[in-house]
């Protein structure tokens, strides 16, 4: 039975597997072949192309302004969005109503928000007037070192929401009587929190770990409407310098790049998985 069982899980995952094959795992398998390869020509060239990459002061600086924003944007946004889902819990009802208001964020168009973020950090937008009133002088926001800070807080604006609701699901798996039961023997809130809950929610914490960063690098369709193929320096980031290199057809950095790179994400996915399994 156990063998037919497993027969007919393969045969429906079966067409699922052949997509992937044919439009994933081959693609990037001439990826890698390419990266090997001059893009004209064809001419064998081992790792030079890896090497050109590695000196490429732009690639170094995306590669160090994209690795700073999932640093600063990661950590905060699941702290965030764990302390939100923890007070609408906390709140019943009244905390769902309100729960509700940070999901509208991930309902609003790309185009719209990028709109709404010009109308505020632009030289003469609403920011600026605002402090003109307090005679503080304004900026260009986007076009300064202060871009990254709006980069950033555009992310958590846009994702705290989702985020709640995924650790809004995780607490909801923990059973109340357990908290019940905790309470009754004197446990404060503090230590239900650090002995029930956190234990309890870490595969929903590495999940939403997971997704945040997946969702991290969504964030480029902001950044590029707002402040073009080239913006300032501080949120230049890899998407950038991909979607750059792709218009000039620079097909050989595009590969040996993208090769180290889900190298390095494939190395720390499944460290996240490994460390993942040891607790439990």
């Amino acid at each position: 039975m156990r063998k037919g069982k497993g027969r007919t899980a393969y045969f429906f995952l079966l067409p699922s597997l052949a997509g992937t094959a044919v439009f994933v795992f081959i693609p990037f398998a001439d990826v890698i072949r390419r990266s090997f390869f001059r893009a004209v020509g064809g001419v064998f060239v081992g790792f030079s192309n890896y090497r050109e990459v590695l000196q490429n002061e732009m690639f170094r600086m995306a590669l160090s302004n994209t690795a700073r924003f999932l640093i600063v944007c990661l950590p905060l946004l699941m702290c965030l969005s764990f302390l939100l889902a923890l007070l609408t819990d906390w709140a019943g009802r009244a905390g769902k109503a309100f729960g509700a208001v940070y999901l509208l964020p991930v309902a609003i168009p790309v185009a719209s928000v990028v709109v709404f973020w010009r109308l505020m950090f632009h030289s003469q937008g609403l920011v600026n007037e605002v402090l003109g009133w307090f005679h503080i002088p304004g900026k260009d926001w986007m076009d300064s070192g202060a871009a990254f800070g709006v980069l950033v807080f555009s992310y958590i604006w846009k994702n705290l929401g989702y985020d709640m609701v995924l650790w809004s699901a995780a607490l909801a798996g923990i059973p109340k009587e357990q908290y019940e039961a905790a309470k009754t023997a004197g446990a404060s809130g503090f230590q239900c929190l650090l002995y029930i809950t956190f234990p309890q929610i870490k595969p929903g914490a590495a999940m939403i770990g997971m997704l945040s960063f997946v969702n991290a690098f969504r964030v480029f369709r902001e950044a590029y409407l707002i402040a073009g193929e080239y913006p300032h320096e501080s949120i230049y980031m890899l998407q950038h310098l991909f979607n750059n290199w792709f218009t000039k057809l620079d097909i050989q950095k595009m590969g040996a790049a993208a090769v180290m790179l889900a190298a390095v994400v494939g190395a720390l996915i499944l460290f996240a998985i490994t460390r993942q399994e040891d607790d439990e």
